[in-house]
């Protein structure tokens, strides 16, 4: 779809509007493109204090490149009120080698991003040696169905480049997802798959949907109003483009980082080019980065149609996944799958996975290979470690290893894909 059709669709606007409407569009998309550059001369983040380790629990370097161990760069999403679930979350999946950018909307007061960094640093010792975690201390909205959640992301893995550019794949969790293998199962059942492959689910088959996810425009008032998580919807509708295929699919993925530099630098016009059209879709996080992997030559055969993550759908599928229940447990570990979602807010069933899969103590990180304390009452046996560059996979990780394998078979084969 041509410029033309994009300025087409604002047509259809009250009279009297019009002007204060096509306004806001300009200032959307100017404002958006704007904040993408900024995010290269700023990386706002609460810093997050630590102890000094001692000499028993000095960090070990962590080893980069092809022959370690790979890198995975998390960002965390929540809303107001998500600050302890995230908080659960990133020590549920927390590793010295690893990542992470937390991420509370702005709809969540600045206390409880203060809250968050604190307990973070204070729950895992290991954070403030590391320094491997950031929370964005300026957020942008939390607008459900706008652009505002693109932005952030892209503001995230921005910041993931600028801050540790030695990470391999990109992966986006919200409050409401958790892991079902532990960072050591992850790590060494990853160490061999090809580091150029990204994990999306995707389809062009957009069906009885079209005029809702591709056709209507929206201007997302989050991006550039502060505070507002409300979003203004345009009475016409615009084409189908046709200078490009779209794409859905799940918001949540597993993107390798030589794709997400592509979105982010974007050294040809294709990832601009979206990003404009994407900026007035209802959900661009279900289509944006879809759309633009399978249009791109460079890396659409560089796709795998799974999005990693065990999920319940009724039949027929709405919308939203249904809340997971203990009654699903042996089905999503059996499953091989490495997370889940959505779970409800401390259900027991998440007390369960603590217990018997991750092995959790207490309330501190998942323990892994490097962390090197004793298991003790009110001890962290994570609060001392050695070599992170070693891994100790446990039983699960056999389903995930057989899992993966399903998958990357699955993607050979499989005409449902925008491989060519």
């Amino acid at each position: 779809m041509g410029m033309g059709a994009a300025r087409g669709g604002a047509r259809g606007w009250v009279p009297g509007e019009r002007w204060r409407r096509v306004l806001f569009l300009a200032l959307a998309s100017v404002s958006f493109l704007v904040s993408l550059i900024l995010l290269f001369l700023s990386a706002p983040r609460l810093r997050l204090p630590g102890p000094t380790p001692s000499s028993s629990s000095a960090a070990t370097a962590a080893r980069r490149g092809p022959d370690a161990p790979p890198c995975l760069a998390y960002l965390l999403t929540g809303a107001r009120g998500d600050g302890r679930r995230l908080l659960r979350l990133l020590l549920a999946v927390y590793h010295p080698r690893n990542r992470y950018v937390l991420h509370l909307s702005a709809d969540a007061p600045d206390a409880e991003r203060r809250s968050l960094a604190a307990g973070v640093a204070a729950a895992a010792p290991a954070v403030g040696a590391f320094g491997n975690v950031a929370v964005v201390g300026t957020p942008t909205a939390g607008t459900p169905v706008g652009s505002s959640g693109l932005a952030g992301t892209l503001r995230a893995a921005a910041v993931l480049l600028r801050l540790h550019p030695d990470w391999d794949w990109f992966l986006t969790l919200s409050a409401a997802d958790y892991p079902l293998v532990t960072q050591d199962d992850l790590i060494h059942v990853l160490s061999s798959v090809p580091r150029d492959l990204n994990f999306i689910d995707h389809t062009s088959d957009i069906g009885p949907k079209e005029s809702e996810k591709v056709q209507e425009m929206i201007v997302d008032a989050g991006i550039y109003l502060a505070g507002r998580t409300n979003f203004f919807r345009a009475t016409q509708k615009r084409p189908t483009p046709d200078a490009f295929k779209f794409f859905t699919g799940s918001p949540w993925v597993i993107l390798n980082r030589r794709f997400i530099e592509y979105c982010i630098l974007g050294w040809e016009n294709l990832p601009r080019i979206l990003l404009m059209y994407f900026n007035n879709v209802m959900l661009p996080l279900e289509g944006y980065f879809h759309s633009v992997i399978c249009n791109s030559l460079d890396f659409r055969n560089l796709t795998v149609n799974n999005d990693l993550r065990f999920m319940v759908r009724d039949e027929p599928p709405q919308t939203e996944p249904l809340f997971l229940s203990r009654e699903r447990y042996g089905q999503m570990v059996d499953s091989g799958a490495p997370f889940a979602r959505p779970f409800r807010e401390n259900d027991p069933l998440l007390d369960k996975i603590d217990s018997n899969i991750l092995k959790r103590w207490s309330h501190g990180a998942i323990p892994g290979a490097w962390c090197l304390g004793r298991k003790r009452w009110l001890s962290d046996p994570c609060s001392q470690w050695d070599d992170v560059n070693i891994v100790r996979p446990g039983p699960q990780a056999v389903k995930l290893h057989q899992y993966i394998n399903r998958t990357l078979e699955e993607a050979k084969s499989s005409r449902n894909s925008c491989r060519r």
